[in-house]
C-alpha cells in the first residue's frame, strides 16, 4: 500500500501519481449456412428468411412502423445521494465510471428543443464527457490525480471538492493486437436513419484508426443470427466495409442470440492483447431472452472469459438506455451514446484508444471523512456505482474499467464545520486534526487478479482560484441539478452554469466541445423558462 500527504495550496491543484500501470416474435431461425467465397452471409436473404417467418407468426411490421411515435424509452430509475454525516457514515465507496452516454443523450433532447427526462441524466457521465486539461503521468505509473477545493457555486456556505484522475496515454509501440468483434443490431427498429445507417457511417470512421494486423469479425442479429463478416485483417479494409454497407434492418430481436454467437467468436479468436465485442444497438430486445436482470446474469458468465464488452447507444422513440448501461457496466466496458457523425468521430476516433483499450480494471473509490473538518458530504452522481464498505477490499466484487487517456472527475459538496468526536476512528484522534478526508484507490492491473491499494491524505485547504478544470466540471454539475430538477440544487441557476462554461471555454479546447457545452447551457435555460411558464 502506498500512502501519499496532499495539501490543497493557494490555486488548490494537486498533483500525484498512483502506483502501478471498462408485438414480439416467438420464433427463432437458424443462422444462414450458406455464404460467399470470402465468408460473408448474404443480408438480403437473411431478411426474406425473417420476414417470411414473421408474416408466419403474425409478427410486427417494423419498416412500415413510425418509431418516432413512440415514447417507449427506458431509464433506470435515480434516487440521489443525499449529504451525510461523517460521524455516523464516515466512509464513502463507490466503483469508477467512465461511461459519457447520459451527456450525449441529453444533448440529443435538448437540441431537439425539449429538457430530458430526469432519470436520463446522469451526473458523473455529463461530467465525465469532457477531456479535462490534466498532466499525464510522468513517472511509469498509470495514472495522475488533480485535486482542487473552491466554493460551491450553487451553495455558498458549501465547498467542492474535485478529485480527477487521468489515464496514462499508450503509446504506439505499447498498443496490443485487438480481436474486435462487432455485433450489430439489424431489427426493423433500426432502420431509421439515427440508426443502422449511422453504424455503418460509424464503421468506416473507426476502420481508418485501427492497425492493419487487427481482427475484425462482424455478427448480426434480428429473429436470427449470423456471420455477416468472418475474422478479417482491417488491412481488407475494402472487404470490411462491402460487408457492413450490405447490411439491412428488418425482423425482431433476439439479442441473446447475438451476444452468445459474439461470445463465441471472440473467444474462438482470442488474441495475447485486446479482446472486446462491440454492440451497436438501440437496445430494444423483443425476443429470447430479454428482461435486464437475465441479462445482466448472461453477462457477467461471460466477462470470466476475459472479453470486455463496449456498448455503443443508437436511435431515439424506443430507446432502451437502462439495458445497455447495464451490458457494459456487468461487462466490464463502457457505454457511449452515438447520436450523430460528429459524436462517431469522438468515441471512435478522437477517443479511440480509451474506449478500446483497458488499463485499470475493477478501479474503486473510498474517501474517509473528517467530522472535526467536515459537517457533512454528498457525492455528485455515481448512484448507481454505490458499493458497500466491504467490497472495497473484496477482490472479488467487479467494479468499473480505466482505459488509457480516459479523465474521471469526483466530486463531493462538503458542509465545513464541526462534529461530534468518535474515537473509534482515525479521524477522532488529535494528529489528524487537520485533515479534511483520506482518498483511498484500489484497482488492479489488466489480467490479474490482486488488488493494489493507494491512500491520499487531504489536509485543510488555504485560499484558492478556480481553475478552467475547476469551472467545467462545477458547471456540468451545476446543469445537472437543474435538468434533474434535484432537491439539492440549492441556489442553483443557468446564469452561474454559463458564466462557469464560459470561464472553462477559454481553456484547451481543440475540438469545440466545451463551446459546445456553453452552447447547449445557454439554450436549455431557454427550454427550462419555457416549461416553467406553461
Amino acid at each position: 500500500m502506498k500512502k501519499k500527504f496532499l495539501s490543497l495550496t493557494l490555486v488548490s491543484l494537486m498533483l500525484f501519481s498512483l502506483a502501478g500501470c471498462g408485438k414480439n416474435a416467438e420464433f427463432v431461425t437458424e443462422a444462414p449456412k450458406e455464404t460467399t467465397d470470402d465468408g460473408i452471409y448474404f443480408a438480403a436473404d437473411m431478411a426474406e428468411e425473417e420476414a417470411k417467418a414473421s408474416a408466419t407468426q403474425n409478427s410486427r411490421a417494423y419498416l412500415s412502423f413510425d418509431y418516432n411515435s413512440l415514447s417507449e424509452e427506458e431509464y433506470e430509475s435515480i434516487e440521489e445521494s443525499g449529504f451525510k454525516n461523517p460521524v455516523t457514515s464516515p466512509l464513502s465507496t463507490f466503483s469508477s465510471d467512465v461511461d459519457t452516454a447520459s451527456y450525449s443523450n441529453i444533448r440529443r433532447f435538448i437540441m431537439d428543443g425539449t429538457l430530458p427526462p430526469s432519470d436520463a441524466v446522469r451526473t458523473e457521465e455529463i461530467i465525465n464527457y469532457f477531456d479535462y486539461d490534466l498532466p499525464t503521468p510522468s513517472d511509469g505509473t498509470p495514472f495522475s490525480v488533480t485535486a482542487e477545493l473552491n466554493k460551491c457555486p450553487w451553495n455558498e456556505s458549501n465547498l467542492l471538492l474535485m478529485l480527477a484522475i487521468k489515464g496514462e496515454d499508450l503509446s504506439e509501440n505499447k498498443k496490443t493486437p485487438q480481436n474486435l468483434v462487432f455485433l450489430i443490431d439489424t431489427s426493423g427498429s433500426m432502420h431509421q436513419d439515427n440508426r443502422l445507417p449511422l453504424v455503418q457511417k460509424s464503421f468506416e470512421i473507426l476502420l481508418d484508426e485501427l492497425a492493419p494486423s487487427d481482427t475484425v469479425t462482424i455478427i448480426t442479429y434480428a429473429g436470427s443470427s449470423g456471420y455477416a463478416l468472418k475474422p478479417t485483417k482491417v488491412k481488407d479494409k475494402e472487404k470490411i466495409i462491402d460487408a457492413v454497407n450490405s447490411l439491412k434492418a428488418y425482423g425482431s430481436t433476439n439479442g441473446e442470440a447475438g451476444i452468445r454467437l459474439a461470445y463465441d467468436a471472440a473467444l474462438d479468436n482470442k488474441v495475447e492483447g485486446n479482446n472486446r465485442i462491440i454492440l451497436c444497438t438501440d437496445g430494444d430486445f423483443n425476443v429470447g431472452m430479454s428482461d435486464n436482470e437475465s441479462l445482466e446474469k448472461l453477462i457477467e458468465e461471460k466477462r470470466e472469459l476475459g472479453i470486455y464488452l463496449t456498448v455503443l447507444g443508437f436511435g431515439m422513440g424506443n430507446y432502451k438506455d437502462s439495458r445497455m448501461e447495464t451490458l457494459a457496466d456487468k461487462g466490464n466496458g463502457n457505454y457511449a451514446y452515438i447520436d450523430s457523425l460528429m459524436e462517431a468521430k469522438r468515441v471512435l476516433s478522437d477517443r479511440l484508444t480509451g474506449t478500446l483499450y483497458t488499463i485499470a480494471d475493477d478501479v474503486k473509490f473510498q474517501a474517509e471523512f473528517n467530522p472535526k473538518m467536515v459537517k457533512s458530504y454528498r457525492l455528485l452522481g455515481y448512484e448507481n456505482r454505490h458499493l458497500e464498505t466491504e467490497d472495497f477490499e473484496n477482490d472479488k466484487k467487479d467494479a468499473g474499467e480505466v482505459g488509457c487517456g480516459h479523465t474521471l472527475v469526483v466530486l463531493y459538496e462538503i458542509e465545513p464545520g464541526d462534529a461530534t468526536e468518535n474515537a473509534q476512528l482515525k479521524y477522532q484522534s488529535v494528529k489528524h486534526k487537520g485533515d479534511l478526508l483520506t482518498f483511498r484507490i484500489r484497482y488492479k492491473s489488466p489480467g490479474e487478479d490482486d488488488s493494489k491499494l493507494i491512500e491520499y491524505v487531504i489536509d485543510k485547504p488555504g485560499k484558492s482560484v478556480i481553475s478552467e478544470n475547476f469551472a467545467l466540471a462545477a458547471s456540468a454539475a451545476e446543469l445537472s441539478l437543474l435538468l434533474k430538477n434535484s432537491e439539492f440544487k440549492a441556489d442553483a441557476s443557468f446564469e452561474s452554469v454559463i458564466k462557469n462554461a464560459e470561464k472553462a471555454s477559454k481553456g484547451n479546447d481543440p475540438f469545440g466541445i466545451r463551446a459546445e457545452f456553453k452552447q447547449m447551457a445557454s439554450l436549455a435555460k431557454i427550454l427550462y423558462k419555457s416549461y416553467q411558464n406553461k
